[in-house]
């Protein structure tokens, strides 16, 4: 069966007769269906001329904008892979990523062209040619070429997106994702769980080179011809609240960090998100005191839910009017969930076990990795290696990363409890706890926080105040004061490097 997504997206809604319809909104240029379907046929050439064939990798190291989606969907039109990389990656990463993927042809922004020039004279790149997007002599190429370009063929099961994990505890491996992947979750999620329409206008605080962002903020309104509004700037809650204001989006992509920036503003009360009909939250554990924040700062649904690159995007989620506070909420139709011992027998309702799920976006599998293949793909069942439990009316808690769990004095602690904790103090806006082995080779917590005021005292007070909330054991040991924590390629925090710290 042949599929397309780039076709299924984007040529589709031209077919129907939505040319006419925003598709992108920017600050400086609102670009209708037919835009965006012309600049992409031009990508497509513009790659056809520099010699890319079907199956290659093309890497995209741009900004979100109007060059981002034109040269994704050019990319998949003529049946070549799509790599997403953050541009403001550093040359050692951008080596890694162009030699693991053997990628043919990069477009990049002027501001990386330096970097990935650099990277392209290393051992192990395959790179023919970097375009760097917004550059003269790419604007007259893509002037020059046509405006039409039939989609290859695809077959369904062919590799589209490599998306990447998350890289905490070692370099970032390549999910390897199919078109009919990005096809059956825009409906099972976009469309059936979000009740995205084209009367919609998605905002996103994550970038679209991260998957979930990729999805609520691209596909998901492409595939039912609503309007998506992109920024190039970093976000912020300053930008965030200005973007808001100017395209008026009815549905927020967020992740927590940013909630908590969002109602920690000292001019939070003023914010008028009456645009919004509901905001999603994915990519780290939703504190339930965040939540509870967020909806009464802005009074607008919060929808926590769960997703991995291996089944692309969400598969859990809470939906509007049935929130659980302090859950990831229930099985998105189209995906089974179940919650398993070690040995892979299912466990009753209220116990702990590890997160097994299956569905139509199971990914074919790491790039070069068949044992982490093997061990996290088992049969139709993704295996992810996140602890949960179900309630008896379906709803399911995160418990934390199995391998993440810290055994402390012969207990089972979960870092993302005493970050919950830390983050209801008023002067912690931002807190990772990690396992750090003392003199003894003990296991102890220890927190890692950014502090919006640091005074003298503040690190024994936050013990105490992790005292008297949690049992006793739970209290981190340290707590360290650091200006930023550290992140991966995709923004989650970095749980190696602070380990290290």
């Amino acid at each position: 069966m042949t599929l397309n997504i780039a076709d299924w997206l984007l040529d589709a809604r031209v077919r129907e007769g939505k040319s006419d319809r925003p598709a992108l909104l920017t600050d400086h240029a609102t670009y209708t269906y037919r835009d965006v379907q012309a600049l992409a046929n031009r990508f497509g050439h513009l790659l056809e001329s520099a010699g890319v064939e079907p199956e290659q990798r093309v890497i995209i190291a741009l900004p979100d904008g109007p060059e981002f989606v034109a040269a994704l969907f050019g990319t998949l039109k003529v049946g070549a892979v799509v790599v997403m990389v953050n541009p403001q990656l550093a040359l050692d990463a951008i080596e890694y990523f162009c030699s693991y993927t053997r990628a043919v042809v990069a477009v990049v922004h002027r501001h990386a062209a330096t970097v990935f020039q650099a990277a392209r004279g290393s051992a192990g790149v395959y790179l023919k040619e970097i375009i760097v997007a917004g550059e003269a002599a790419t604007m007259r190429a893509l002037e020059g070429a046509p405006d039409e370009l039939e989609a290859f063929p695809s077959h369904k099961d062919d590799a589209a997106i490599w998306l990447f994990s998350g890289g905490t505890t070692g370099q970032p491996k390549a999910v390897v994702q199919s078109h009919a992947s990005f096809a059956n979750t825009t409906v099972c999620y976009g469309q059936r769980v979000l009740e995205l329409t084209e009367r919609d206008i998605t905002l996103a605080v994550p970038k679209l080179f991260f998957g979930y962002a990729l999805g609520s903020n691209l596909f998901f309104p492409f595939s039912v011809g609503a309007a998506t509004a992109l920024f190039p700037e970093k976000s912020t809650a300053e930008t965030v609240f200005d973007k808001i204001r100017k395209f008026r989006p009815t549905v927020l992509v967020n992740v927590p960090t940013m909630v908590n920036q969002m109602v920690s503003h000292p001019d939070a009360a003023q914010q008028d998100l009456s645009s919004l009909r509901l905001a999603t939250s994915a990519g780290e554990a939703l504190p339930v005191e965040l939540y509870e924040r967020w909806k009464q700062t802005f009074a607008v649904e919060l929808l926590d839910g769960l997703g991995t690159a291996e089944m692309w995007h969400i598969f859990i989620s809470n939906r509007r009017g049935a929130v659980k506070p302090g859950t990831l909420g229930t099985v998105v139709p189209g995906f089974d969930v179940r919650v398993r011992d070690d040995l892979g027998h299912d466990l009753p309702d209220g116990e702990v076990g590890m997160l097994w799920v299956r569905g139509g976006s199971r990914a074919n599998g790491y790039w070069q990795q068949m044992d982490n293949t093997q061990a996290a793909f088992r049969g139709e069942w993704y295996v992810s290696g996140d602890l949960i439990r179900r309630d008896a009316d379906g709803y399911i808690t995160y418990c934390g990363r199995a391998d993440e769990l810290l055994k402390v004095g012969g207990k089972w602690l979960a870092p993302q409890e005493v970050e919950g904790c830390l983050l209801q103090h008023p002067l912690v806006k931002e807190v990772a706890v990690v396992g750090v082995q003392d003199a003894t080779g003990l296991t102890k917590p220890h927190a890692f926080v950014v502090a919006t005021e640091e005074r003298p005292g503040l690190a024994e007070e936050l013990q105490a105040f992790a005292r008297e909330r949690l049992e006793p054991y739970k209290a981190p040991r340290m707590v360290k004061f650091l200006p930023i924590l550290p992140r991966t390629h995709l923004g989650k925090v970095d749980r190696a490097k602070l380990r290290l710290q």
